[in-house]
């Protein structure tokens, strides 16, 4: 039988020690989980940047994974602990938005972890990503039913993440959902749906700058220069050849981002 595979996502960083005791607890109730970091290095308390970054992430693994995404600010507070099922894995989190767009994916089924003897006691009302998260998901991985981990909800947080808004005929709102170690900031503008971009004249303004240009590569750009790609994760990206955009721009997650469509 393959190993059953747990990843994690969270905010914590790697000075503390918070991750080894969220894979301390996942390694005592499921010893033969393999534990893979997708990262650690989430921007403190910023919801869609890991709801992006577990979104894209997730694509790549096999049927079966469990993934425990936690940045959570409000834990300890009445926000629920849920259960994501989707496309043959299973998402781990807070009920804050942070699994937003697994939710928004299509069809999946969302429980609420109410079964307190899944949990590592006592709970902390600071550290559910290892009291909560992470004994859930090691129950998983060794073969407990999710029927048993908490009922039935249809009203998980979806908060608009991905989704831009159009403010006039020609002219749509987004934001900035990450920016990546290059310092290139992925906005929320899809691929899918303006998929004719730059086949007319366009700008996008963002910080106290308007990019005018797209590109099929960096390389295809001068160094220093700003201008639009499409990343490969579908979204448009403001970017420089070999330069930190967001640190050009003094920008960063949630940073809104105009396109107008002449």
């Amino acid at each position: 039988m393959p190993r059953p595979i747990v990843t994690l996502t969270t905010d914590f960083g790697e000075k503390d020690y918070f991750v080894a005791s969220m894979k301390g607890v996942i390694l005592s109730i499921a010893p033969n989980a393999e534990i893979v970091d997708v990262t650690h290095q989430i921007s403190a308390f910023e919801i869609a940047e890991a709801a992006f970054v577990i979104d894209q992430a997730s694509r790549c693994f096999p049927k079966k994974t469990i993934h425990v995404v936690v940045v959570d600010p409000g834990v300890g507070s009445a926000r629920r602990p849920i259960l994501v099922q989707s496309g043959g894995q299973s998402f781990i989190g807070p009920d804050n938005g942070v699994l937003g767009m697994i939710l928004d994916r299509g069809k999946c089924t969302t429980r609420e972890l109410t079964t307190e003897r899944y949990f590592r006691h006592p709970v902390s009302q600071t550290f559910h990503g290892r009291d909560v998260f992470a004994p859930v998901a090691a129950y998983l991985a060794t073969g407990t039913a999710p029927s048993r981990l908490g009922k039935l909800i249809r009203d998980a947080f979806r908060p608009a993440l991905s989704r831009v808004q159009q403010t006039s005929k020609r002219s749509w709102c987004g934001a900035v959902l990450t920016v990546d170690r290059f310092g290139n900031l992925v906005t929320s503008f899809r691929r899918e749906d303006f998929p004719t971009l730059g086949d007319s004249a366009f700008d996008v303004k963002i910080g106290f700058e308007t990019v005018i240009q797209l590109a099929t590569s960096y390389a295809s750009m001068p160094c220093g220069e700003l201008f639009a790609i499409w990343g490969s994760a579908g979204y448009l990206e403001i970017v420089m050849n070999q330069g930190n955009t967001a640190k050009h721009l003094g920008v960063g997650v949630g940073a809104p981002v105009d396109l107008l469509v002449y």
